[in-house]
């Protein structure tokens, strides 16, 4: 190995220590799961890894001409790359294709959701063997589709194209919505419980576990506690939909989520008829990667706790987000509470491979970027960032579009390229045992 190389290996090791090593030491075996995970691809690394990309943008790709002080302070996503696109039932019983999971989300700068997506693009067209050319289009027709979106909302919204829905997708994500269209809760419950004694409760296995009395009691009364941070638009529930029917852990939830604990509570539906139960999740948050690069103690003081920021940061991020979304306390740690959706289906890129099908989905997420970074600023009902996003954003970028999206472009190329190399010292460093606490 290079010095170079070992010098890099090293700062992967540090990385990856600082932000896993407390919750490596309680769970290895969870994260020897997930490491294994990231070391399948590239992509795979990068998508487990947001913490050493966050560590870079305070690094050698340090330098962003594009940020000021509004523009360096709006409401993140933390996570952006093209396998967090998906679809959700909004709180208006719309179908729409947008960005989901906001494990990662909190305030930053708007330049750095961009950047990740970008690198994003730039590996998932490596792994379909495109060539840098292509891959350029690619992430050129994404960033000009995000200012075209950003402009028009800021102008007044009337050339904006708004959420993606049934109404106005086409394509491969017409698809995808018409998929989720499909779902239905009685399926989901099919797949996850089972009927004893003429009452529904949920089957066991798979990474599913009972839980004892003591347990079940405490997530019960945080339960309680969750139901008075329902959004006030959220329906209110009937006399029989707030009962608990059961309670099980579930271990193993998804690659970011090693180590950490997660219960599903099946509820009463809003009648007694069994097919109308309802699946949430108590998930405990965690520390964003992103918050660990930014000094600011007004962002950092907004929030009770992680589970706080994470329902906040969803319902900012997200216009009409889940009715059931909410967050609570358990064991002296944020939890994050939202529904197990029948109508939740994500992008499968393995379906979209041809260079003219990529550009029309990038220019579709492009727009629901845009909408994303537009939705969290004076006119929502939050007040932690308290201007029109969009107008600062545009202010910054319109001065030198073409150098924005030169610069967008220049990085997707250069961290893809950090990011493939990585992913081999990764695979490297943890199947030698350099990794410490494995």
């Amino acid at each position: 190995m290079t010095e170079s190389a070992e010098k890099r290996s090293a700062f992967i090791v540090d990385v990856l220590t600082e932000e896993f090593g407390a919750s490596m030491a309680l769970d290895p075996a969870a994260f020897r799961r997930k490491f294994r995970k990231m070391a399948a691809s590239p992509f795979a690394f990068y998508r487990g890894s947001a913490s050493l990309f966050y560590a870079d943008q305070r690094g050698d790709f340090a330098d962003d001409r594009f940020l000021d002080e509004r523009t360096s302070r709006v409401w993140i996503h933390g996570d952006l790359h093209a396998e967090n696109f998906g679809t959700y039932m909004n709180a208006d019983g719309q179908l729409v294709f947008n960005v989901n999971d906001f494990d990662e989300a909190y305030v930053g700068p708007f330049s750095w959701d961009l950047k990740r997506f970008a690198a994003s693009v730039a590996l998932l067209g490596y792994a379909k063997a495109l060539s840098d050319e292509v891959i350029g289009d690619l992430v050129t027709g994404f960033a000009r589709s995000y200012l075209t979106e950003l402009r028009a909302i800021a102008a007044g919204g009337d050339d904006a194209i708004g959420s993606i829905t049934l109404d106005n997708a086409d394509g491969v994500l017409r698809r995808v919505l018409q998929q989720a269209r499909l779902n239905t809760r009685v399926e989901l419950l099919a797949a996850q419980t089972t009927i004893d004694n003429y009452d529904r409760r949920f089957s066991l296995g798979d990474g599913v576990f009972e839980i004892d009395d003591e347990t079940r009691e405490r997530v019960c009364a945080a339960y309680e506690a969750y139901l008075e941070t329902r959004p006030d638009s959220a329906p209110r529930l009937r006399p029989v939909a707030a009962r608990i029917k059961d309670v099980v852990l579930r271990k193993g939830v998804g690659i970011g989520s090693a180590g950490l604990p997660s219960y599903n509570l099946l509820l009463e539906g809003h009648t007694q008829a069994l097919e109308n139960d309802v699946i949430l999740y108590m998930k405990q948050a965690q520390v964003p990667a992103v918050a660990r690069h930014i000094d600011d103690e007004r962002v950092r003081g907004y929030f009770r706790h992680q589970g706080h920021r994470t329902a906040e940061s969803q319902r900012a991020l997200q216009a009409y987000a889940d009715p059931w979304l909410g967050f609570t306390e358990l064991d002296g740690a944020g939890q994050l509470v939202a529904e197990v959706s029948p109508y939740a289906a994500d992008l499968d890129w393995s379906d979209v491979n041809e260079p003219e099908e990529l550009a029309g989905v990038l220019a579709d997420l492009g727009r629901a970027v845009a909408r994303m970074h537009s939705v969290a600023d004076d006119e929502s009902s939050h007040d932690l960032v308290d201007y029109s996003t969009e107008e600062a954003i545009v202010a910054v970028v319109d001065a030198d579009p073409d150098g924005f999206v030169g610069h967008l472009l220049d990085f997707a190329h250069a961290y893809g390229l950090r990011a493939r190399e990585d992913h081999q010292l990764f695979v490297d460093l943890f199947r030698n045992g350099r990794l410490p606490g494995l």
